[in-house]
């Protein structure tokens, strides 16, 4: 019988295993900005429609990096609200430099 997880602080850790593979974290960092890109643009030129992209951007590029690169299921079938929120956290981390794309050289969070 599977654990079921409980908490955000929990889910972080087991969302990081699920995303080991560098062309996979590549991905997710690639969808993440489009999503941004998408959002703030679709704000910016008061373009509601570009919204409809921003699912396939993000959901996309995550995938192909699950099913193709890290061969598992993505956590967001199971977690969706912590997937989103782990995805951002995990963007940001990469991008402060807290989080590498080479999972292998990942500081202790």
């Amino acid at each position: 019988m599977e654990t079921k997880i409980t908490s955000f602080q929990e889910f972080y850790p087991f969302y990081l295993s699920q995303h080991k593979n560098k062309i996979c974290r590549l991905l997710h960092v690639i969808g993440t900005t489009v999503v941004l890109a998408l959002t703030l643009t679709s704000i910016l030129y008061l373009n509601p429609a570009l919204l409809i992209l921003v699912p396939i951007a993000g959901y996309g590029f995550a995938w192909v990096g699950h099913f193709f690169f890290e061969k598992n299921k993505p956590a967001t079938f199971k977690y969706p609200l912590w997937s989103l929120k782990s995805d951002f956290k995990m963007y940001f981390d990469i991008l402060s430099n807290k989080l590498s794309l080479d999972a292998s050289k990942d500081k202790t969070l």
